[in-house]
């Protein structure tokens, strides 16, 4: 090889690691704005779907001030307490509502700091703070009963959800398309990067799970193209027993919207056999 060339080469060399470096640079630095994409523009509300709701806010234990959505069904036996993605707000979850709604539930939605009405910055430990605000709203200041009480988590709100159903008495956890951590999946989706120890956000599903004590639901698509199968199946192979799993239709961000009456008539027969109170689903 000619002086000409290794020259070129090793300059090659050079630009491709500086790109490298350069890129997890970017990545570390830019991270919130990766994970957290809050929107504050409420463009939906319940009453629009021709459901009842009220508009409440409460406070968090480090001073923020979260909104949030309760729709009441009538003769409800159980409560969900959802936590929602990393993106938009709860306008952006209505028809998700009007699902449980119409399935019988009532159905508490909030926002996270930073997002919607609420105030603050999002990170990590501040989601689960705001969820633990949401619980505390409906236990303390609604009276309901704890064990009436189902924790869903969708997407980044399957972490959020797991650690607070490792350090309260819900009835049931259910995790939608949830991942298993961050690292795992920005590993997936950067693998020519040691994003493992880039990451500042851990969100750690996979690990918490084992401290759940309640009965989990898992469910996932096997299309989903941000989220792979695999998540959800390694997730529900951690839970402890009582657990199952169901398998969703479409990609990650079609699902939530999908009407998929068998996916709600297996959430409505798993919470009445295992949350206190909830009585019979249709059907059973």
């Amino acid at each position: 090889m000619s002086g000409a060339l290794i020259h070129v080469f090793w300059a090659a060399i050079r630009i491709a690691l500086l790109s490298w470096l350069g890129l997890a640079i970017v990545l570390f630095l830019r991270q919130r704005g990766m994970v957290f994409h809050p929107s504050p523009a409420i463009g939906f509300v319940p009453s629009q779907a021709g459901i009842p709701f009220e508009d409440v806010s409460f406070g968090t234990r480090d001073g923020e001030k979260l909104n949030g959505w309760f729709v009441p069904a009538p003769g409800a036996g159980a409560t969900v307490l959802m936590c929602h993605g990393n993106g938009g707000n709860i306008s952006d979850r209505v028809w998700a509502l009007k699902r449980l709604h119409d399935a019988g539930f009532n159905a508490f939605i909030f926002d996270y700091r930073g997002y919607g009405r609420s105030t603050g910055r999002p990170n990590e430990a501040g989601l689960y703070l705001d969820a633990r605000a949401a619980w505390d709203y409906l236990v303390a200041e609604r009276g309901l009963p704890q064990a009436g009480i189902v924790i869903h988590g969708r997407s980044l709100g399957g972490a959020v959800a797991c650690e607070l159903a490792s350090n309260v008495n819900a009835g049931a956890l259910v995790l939608e398309a949830a991942f298993t951590s961050l690292p795992d999946l920005a590993a997936g989706i950067y693998p020519y990067l040691p994003v493992r120890a880039l990451c500042r956000f851990r969100f750690d599903t996979l690990g918490r799970i084992a401290r759940v004590r309640v009965p989990v639901l898992v469910a996932h698509s096997r299309d989903d193209d941000l989220i792979p199968f695999r998540h959800g199946e390694r997730l529900y192979q951690a839970a402890n027993a009582p657990k199952s799993f169901f398998v969703l239709r479409g990609d990650h961000n079609s699902g939530e919207a999908m009407d998929d009456s068998a996916w709600i008539d297996c959430l409505r027969g798993f919470i009445a056999r295992h949350v206190t109170g909830a009585g019979p689903s249709a059907g059973e």
